[in-house]
């Protein structure tokens, strides 16, 4: 058999190398790649919740709450005061229902006053001492000395919550009452008779909590000077709200692009009330998102809205975070060709290459540039 020259293997091997990258570039630009890589980010990526992360969001009380801070002082004597008003069957016009009424405002005021201090002189977390509740006189100093009960800071809310429910307990108050009260008792009253409710619902039907959209990116406007939503965070807004008329659930805006975001939503009669607008990348989404949800009484399972490419890594940052996702995708700016190759398409393979490698460096090494807390 006659022996090949050297440089004759060579051209060969060098020409079926061109060939086989010339195929691949044409499979970019077709609208297959793309497909083939979500595809198989689906299928491999792991969505398995974090059976301890999730315990954070196990209450399931989510709350759209505005005025209050979640997780301030404010808002937790709040959680307190709701849970009082679902325990029993209390009537509007009880007096029992006044005078808890009445410790709710002082306790209110108290916290503020506690806040105002100097820095130096203000626990970071003022509460009421179970200690000194043991020893409430029903007299008039007792109800003169309020501040005896902020004693001292516990970190854990469940014990600022049961140090709370004991002054709205315990603590003896007079006995204002008038027309403002009883019209500010009944709605107190609807909020905790609803909250109730669709936590009873949420748990028998496991239905999502909330709907969660991350930003895609901002960009100029028209005239060149005002900052908006660009294609990518604008369709995914869209999608939004087409799932609002389906679903009355809470809207989460996710992003540094969340301000920008409720502006787009509000020129078209929508308002999210719960917005996390620290994260910069998508493992703070994730993970700032859940913080938020948690603060705010916790939410199990939410609607997420991404683009498909994007949906897998992002769905596996929240399991980890301990949220279940149901995944709605909105669409990319560009469409996929039905079969030529086109530009287009590789828009859509490209943004897959990039999810496929974040993807891998996520599995394998972690998010290094994921900050812990906003």
């Amino acid at each position: 058999m006659k022996k090949v020259h050297w440089m004759v293997s060579l051209v060969r091997v060098i020409t079926i190398l061109f060939v086989l990258l010339g195929c691949f570039v044409l499979f970019l630009y077709s609208p297959f790649y793309s497909q083939v890589m979500v595809k198989g980010l689906n299928h491999f990526v792991s969505f398995n919740v974090n059976e301890t992360a999730a315990e954070s969001q196990k209450s399931a009380a989510l709350s759209e709450h505005e005025s209050l801070e979640p997780g301030s002082n404010l808002w937790i004597a709040r959680q307190a005061y709701l849970q009082l008003l679902e325990e029993g069957e209390k009537e509007p016009d009880s007096e029992e229902l006044r005078i808890l009424q009445v410790r709710y405002q002082l306790l209110q005021k108290l916290i503020v006053e506690e806040q105002d201090k100097e820095p130096e002189q203000v626990n970071q977390k003022p509460i009421i001492a179970a200690e000194a509740l043991e020893h409430v006189q029903e007299d008039e100093s007792a109800a003169s000395s309020p501040l005896s009960f902020l004693e001292h800071r516990i970190s854990d809310n469940r014990a600022l919550i049961d140090a709370y429910v004991d002054f709205l307990n315990t603590y003896p108050v007079p006995l204002p009452v008038n027309k403002e009260q009883e019209s500010s008792l009944s709605k107190d009253l609807h909020e905790s008779k609803k909250n109730k409710q669709e936590m009873i619902d949420s748990k028998d039907t496991n239905q999502p909590y909330a709907i969660v959209v991350l930003g895609g990116g901002l960009t100029l406007g028209e005239n060149g000077k005002d900052i908006v939503v660009n294609n990518y965070t604008r369709l995914r807004l869209e999608r939004t709200l087409e799932v609002e008329k389906q679903y009355d659930l809470p809207i989460v805006l996710s992003g540094v692009e969340a301000p920008y975001m409720q502006a787009w939503l509000e020129e078209r009669g929508i308002k999210a009330k719960l917005l996390e607008n620290r994260s910069m990348n998508t493992c703070e989404n994730s993970r700032f998102s859940s913080l938020l949800l948690q603060k705010k009484g916790g939410a199990p399972k939410v609607i997420l809205i991404t683009d498909e490419y994007h949906m897998p890594r992002t769905r596996r940052l929240f399991a980890l975070n301990g949220i279940e996702t149901v995944p709605v995708v909105a669409p990319m700016p560009t469409k996929l060709t039905s079969w030529r190759p086109s530009e287009k398409n590789y828009d859509h393979s490209r943004r897959a290459n990039y999810e496929l490698l974040a993807t891998i460096r996520d599995v394998l090494f972690g998010s290094s540039d994921c900050r812990e807390i906003p």
